[in-house]
This record gives structure tokens, sequence and C-alpha cells, in this order.
């Protein structure tokens, strides 16, 4: 049935800032660029950006955590383009580390380093 995740979409009340600021988080500009979705492929999976509706609300209750080599530099560049601090890099258990923060439009992006994971 599920056969695992594919795209990540943020809701971004100006999505020229979003793409912008996620061009620089990434180091590349997105694959596919349209006034009602702005996609990037990273790693093979896609985040899209999308833009906000005036009903949608930002919210905390879901972590969608993005799998990096070296969390605490990742976390810093994310503080440094302007996001948040919400949960700083902490380890969790077996060498895995997770942190997440707030992007300068609402929503919660996280980061984690999990030398155990690898791609089916």
């Amino acid at each position: 049935m599920f056969q695992g995740l594919r795209t990540v979409v943020y809701q971004v009340k100006d999505l020229t800032k979003a793409k912008e600021w996620y061009t620089t988080l990434l180091g590349k500009p997105p694959y596919f660029d349209e006034p009602f979705y702005v996609g990037f492929s990273v790693g093979g999976y896609e985040l899209g950006l999308h833009p906000a509706a005036a009903e949608t609300t930002s919210g905390t209750s879901v972590v969608t955590y993005w799998g990096v080599d070296d969390i605490d530099t990742t976390y810093a560049k994310l503080i440094h383009l302007g996001a948040k601090a919400r949960v700083p890099p902490m380890d969790v258990g077996d060498g895995i580390k997770v942190g997440d923060v707030i992007d300068p439009f609402g929503n919660v992006v996280g980061v984690i380093f999990n030398p155990h994971f690898k791609l089916e």
C-alpha cells in the first residue's frame, strides 16, 4: 500500500520570498516553478511550496525530518538564514540526532542525522 514518502509541501504566504529562501538553503533552484506551486528535488524527494490560502494556518503538530550528513552545521545554516530555533539538535539514542526550526514562513522544518537509515 504505502511505498514511502515522496513530497513534503509547505504552505507559504509569500511564494516569491519562500522560493528565494529555499533556493539559498538548498543551493539550487526549483525544478518546477509556477505561480501555483514551486518544487525542489531533494535527494530523490520533493520539497514543495504552495501559496497558502487565507484560511490556512501553519501548525507545529507534524514534523518532517530531512536527512542530513552534519546536523549541527545544517541547523546553524537554517538559523543563519532566518529560521527560528525550536528544538536544538539532540541525541535521541543510538547515534541518531534530531532538531527542528520554524522557517520564516511559519512551517516546522526538521533535520535528522541517522547513521542507520538506508534507502531501500
